[in-house]
């Protein structure tokens, strides 16, 4: 019997379809199905992308401003501006302006300018009526002269009525007068206190003040002194005639003016009736 040699396998079993192609290595043919696959897919991704964009863009974009003047149909408008301060629409172009509107000025009522403007006070200076600058019912003083007049006064006592305080020969004393020099001589310019405002001191027409030293009342120029502006400050306090005051010294609570032997110095209070009467004084109308 012939000697028969076997042959190869017409179809190995890693070959499906096709002969082998010895020019190329195994596999060849399913990279570039993959990267045809992955080229369509980027194309058709660029390709959505396009065409998606311009809708996206016109749908983005702001709607164009209509012109202030321009109000005809089918443009957009703006609600109409209210009272005061409008703002204009922010463009991105630039910052947020603001336009004012003209407001109609409003033609005043015939009291205004009374109302919006005091009345300048007629009343001197230092003359303050918590000061004692009227001789009104709170002090017991006599009426006849507002607050606001000059502070032009006297002094009368009380248990000597046709007396008053009179400066005689640099003293304060307890006289009538008559003459005209003597009536100047009475009367006095009621001011704030030199060493307290709450209280009064008193300036005579030639520019001293009534002053008490040694516990003696009597008028003498401002040496410009503490002691000074103490000694010429009393308070008035209610007295107990019905109208009247007494007059405590500032740098000696409890010591009175009162006069004695008609001449007025400064004593500490005494229960009786008659330093109540002597302490007790009336402020009137200057008799100058």
């Amino acid at each position: 019997m012939p000697e028969t040699t076997p042959r190869p396998p017409r179809h190995p079993s890693w070959e499906r379809g096709w002969p082998p192609d010895p020019s190329r290595a195994p596999g060849t043919r399913r990279l570039w199905l993959a990267g045809g696959l992955a080229a369509a897919t980027v194309v058709a991704c660029l390709t959505a992308i396009s065409v998606d964009r311009p809708a996206a863009d016109e749908s983005s974009a702001p709607a164009p401003a209509a012109a202030p003047t321009d109000a005809g149909p089918g443009l957009l408008s703006f609600a109409s501006p209210s009272s005061g301060t409008t703002a204009r629409p922010h463009d991105g172009s630039g910052p947020t302006t603001a336009t004012p509107t003209t407001a109609t000025p409003r033609t005043p009522a015939p009291g205004d300018s009374a109302r919006a403007t005091p009345a300048p006070s007629a009343r001197p200076s230092g003359s303050g009526a918590a000061h004692g600058g009227s001789s009104g019912a709170a002090h017991g003083g006599s009426s006849g002269t507002s607050d606001d007049s000059p502070l032009l006064r006297s002094v009368r006592s009380v248990n000597y009525p046709d007396r008053y305080w009179h400066v005689s020969r640099g003293l304060v004393q307890l006289d009538p007068v008559g003459s005209r020099a003597e009536r100047r001589a009475a009367t006095f310019r009621l001011v704030d206190g030199l060493a307290d405002g709450s209280c009064s001191s008193f300036a005579t027409a030639d520019g001293t003040y009534l002053r008490h030293r040694d516990f003696v009342l009597r008028a003498e120029r401002d040496d410009g002194s503490a002691l000074f502006r103490e000694d010429a400050t009393f308070c008035r306090r209610p007295a107990a005639r019905s109208g009247a005051v007494v007059l405590e010294s500032v740098n000696y609570p409890g010591r009175f003016l009162r006069h004695r032997n008609f001449r007025l110095r400064l004593d500490p209070y005494q229960d009786t009736d008659l330093y109540r009467a002597d302490s007790a004084f009336r402020l009137e109308d200057g008799l100058s």
